[in-house]
């Protein structure tokens, strides 16, 4: 003789297996670009990025400043790939994001001599050609609604993982010390 279960209801049905889903959610803790510090994401997506290869470098980056606040160029060889990652990073953070927005992000105080220092926006053609290497990647795309620029779906899972590297290596670091 074969017992049978007592039959449900399709709301008890579908609210265990809403509770089953929830609990496997709440075990499978995910690590995102907010976990980790600023400057150590960065320096490893910039790391990544540039072992990576595909990212399209303009011929200009030796010599051009970037903002009308500095008197030279970047010194390091590969800050291009660091803006790129600073810029991918802050549109992570934030939706939707244009040019003008990273202008006042990236831009410093001018030192004008004995008169008061002024802030200065940084050169929007330096951000726009990063944010237009990013989406010729696949990591950003142009939002015609809002207009500026937000991250894609493959870009925010390539953002993750690095954010997942990032700390399993600062966790590895600090068990070794």
């Amino acid at each position: 003789m074969k017992m049978h279960a007592a039959p449900c209801t399709p709301f008890q049905l579908s609210t265990q297996s809403t509770v089953q889903v929830f609990e496997s959610f709440v075990k499978m803790p995910g690590v995102n670009v907010r976990d980790v510090e600023a400057a150590k994401f960065i320096d490893a997506y910039a790391a990544f990025l540039k072992r990576q290869g595909k990212l399209p470098i303009p011929g200009w980056v030796d010599t051009v400043k970037t903002s009308p606040s500095k008197e030279l160029p970047p010194q390091q060889m590969d800050w291009y790939y660091i803006r790129a990652a600073a810029i991918a990073r802050h549109i992570y953070l934030r939706k939707t994001v244009g040019v003008g927005r990273l202008r006042k992000v990236h831009g410093a105080q001018k030192n004008r001599g004995s008169r008061p220092s002024h802030h200065v926006d940084a050169s929007g053609s330096v951000d726009r050609k990063a944010m237009q290497s990013l989406e010729k990647i696949g990591i950003l795309e142009q939002d015609e609604d809002k207009g500026g620029r937000r991250i894609t779906q493959a870009g925010q899972r390539d953002l993750d993982r690095i954010a997942q590297q990032t700390l399993e290596a600062e966790e590895e670091e600090e068990d070794d010390e």
